[in-house]
């Protein structure tokens, strides 16, 4: 026979104090923690509304802009961590927006879209997206997404960190500092073009294949074909380009990419 076990009652009193000290001490952990922030950039309500329960219940805090404009006013480069950002936005499109973004801060953005057409993504990459999702799209995968682009980003710094300075001709790489530099000035670029530079740098003399520089640039992610590394290889051209390097690239054809001189 089963013995009733009768557990005192709190008083109305007594749980309300221990609400709100649970409550203080949630509040408190939260702020001794730094909780990655996301921008959510989406005029669709029921998106925005879908995105912000999967990322509070993920542990993310995060912003809502509801348009391009709204995007930039809401973006800050000191708190933001990573942005969703909606390619079909009205008054300034996603696209637009990230360019925007990208004069100033390489900020991961990982865009949108309800296309899935593949000049659509490329495009995205190009200019700058770390990485392209379209509708409808499940809520885990989107978690799982940006957690890999955190993780990329965020630990990338020490990867290599033992290296040291990294040289060919006149362009310098210091993978501690994640930072890249051509006859003395700074290059900016995105953590992609990074770490397919880095991977270039490490070994000068070699031809890699397409597929070598994708398990480098994204070790974790397995939906990128290889046309993606062809977009971000013109991109990382034209930005060493503008800084006086054009020949920091070399084609191998049959192969893939090798480091040129870079004088």
């Amino acid at each position: 026979m089963q013995t009733a076990v009768h557990l005192p009652q709190s008083t109305p009193a007594c749980t309300n104090k221990f609400q709100k000290s649970n409550s203080i001490r949630y509040k408190q952990n939260r702020e001794k923690m730094k909780m990655p922030h996301v921008l959510v950039a989406d005029d669709d309500a029921h998106i925005v509304d879908v995105i912000s329960f999967a990322l509070e219940k993920a542990g993310f805090s995060f912003s809502v802009a509801r348009d391009g404009d709204q995007a930039l006013k809401e973006f800050d480069p000191r708190s933001t961590d990573i942005i969703i950002l909606d390619v079909g936005m009205p008054e300034m499109d996603g696209l637009q927006v990230c360019r925007e973004i990208r004069k100033t801060s390489e900020v991961p953005i990982l865009f949108l879209s309800a296309r899935d057409e593949e000049i659509d993504r490329i495009l995205g990459l190009e200019i700058g997206g770390d990485d392209y999702v379209t509708k409808p799209f499940s809520p885990r995968e989107l978690i799982a997404r940006i957690g890999t682009i955190l993780k990329r980003t965020s630990q990338a710094g020490f990867k290599d960190a033992e290296a040291g300075v990294l040289q060919q001709g006149n362009l310098e790489l210091n993978p501690d500092h994640r930072s890249s530099r051509f006859k003395g000035a700074a290059v900016q670029m995105t953590a992609i073009e990074f770490n397919i530079l880095q991977t270039l740098l490490a070994r000068p003399k070699m031809a890699f294949t397409r597929e070598q520089l994708l398990n480098s640039a994204w070790p974790d992610n397995i939906h990128v074909s290889d046309r993606t590394i062809d977009s971000h290889i013109r991109n990382l051209r034209a930005k060493l380009a503008q800084a006086g390097c054009k020949t920091a690239v070399e084609t191998v054809h049959g192969i893939g990419f090798r480091l040129g001189p870079c004088t």
